[in-house]
């Protein structure tokens, strides 16, 4: 496919992010030639794909595509680079596309969902947050809780479901679906779910405690 013929190697932010996403994005993410989707619109149609769904592929890699992250602390890192291909569908649950290639072999990928939500494709569809920029937002909160903290503490399975959550509020901006965050008095907690949900297995079920925050490392906007 063509890419584009010059781009420049710091991406900047797109709207809707807060200031410490934006941040992230621009000072720790690379942008790499984006492939034109458009190109292949005619194939797509004559294959059954809707307009509106390749119309959503094609703006989502506008705004997405070619923006390079530095690794999710779970998912195995995450897309290497966040790039849209041909939707996929239909479904019970609506179509998707791709959110990006997986940076090792998985048993699963990134996908957008019918309402934009991000999330991965393993036995059966699974949203993580209800946007790509929740997504963002959630790796960029990591990054900056695991800059600040004085402790990160992991857990998996059971021990996640018997956390007490009292005193916690969830944090709005990762719009969390099936992973959320959680923000206390002096801590922050990532629980991700989309494994255990994903496959079925509550043993992938995991949490990141990350404590020991002042003011600023809890991440507000």
């Amino acid at each position: 496919m063509r890419a584009d013929a010059r781009v420049p190697l710091t991406p900047r932010a797109p709207e809707g992010l807060s200031r410490r996403a934006r941040y992230f994005v621009e000072a720790h993410g690379l942008r790499v030639p984006r492939r034109d989707i458009r190109r292949h619109r005619d194939v797509w149609l004559k294959h059954g794909i809707p307009a509106a769904e390749i119309d959503r592929a094609v703006a989502f890699q506008q705004i997405w595509g070619g923006i390079a992250l530095p690794p999710a602390p779970a998912y195995e890192g995450g897309p290497r680079v966040l790039e849209a291909d041909v939707p996929e569908g239909p479904a019970a649950d609506g179509w998707r596309f791709p959110a990006g290639d997986c940076r090792v072999s998985m048993a699963h990928g990134f996908m957008i969902g019918p309402g934009g939500e991000f999330g991965i494709d393993a036995d059966h569809w699974t949203p993580l947050h209800a946007s790509t920029e929740g997504w963002v937002e959630a790796l960029a909160l990591a990054h900056h809780a695991g800059y600040w903290a004085k402790t990160v503490t992991k857990i998996k399975g059971d021990a996640v479901e018997q956390m007490d959550l009292d005193g916690f509020e969830p944090v709005p901006e990762v719009q969390g679906l099936t992973d959320t965050w959680w923000r206390g008095k002096d801590s922050l907690i990532a629980i991700y779910r989309g494994e255990a949900v994903g496959f079925a297995a509550p043993h992938c079920l995991e949490a990141h405690i990350y404590g020991g925050l002042d003011g600023w490392g809890l991440g507000g906007h």
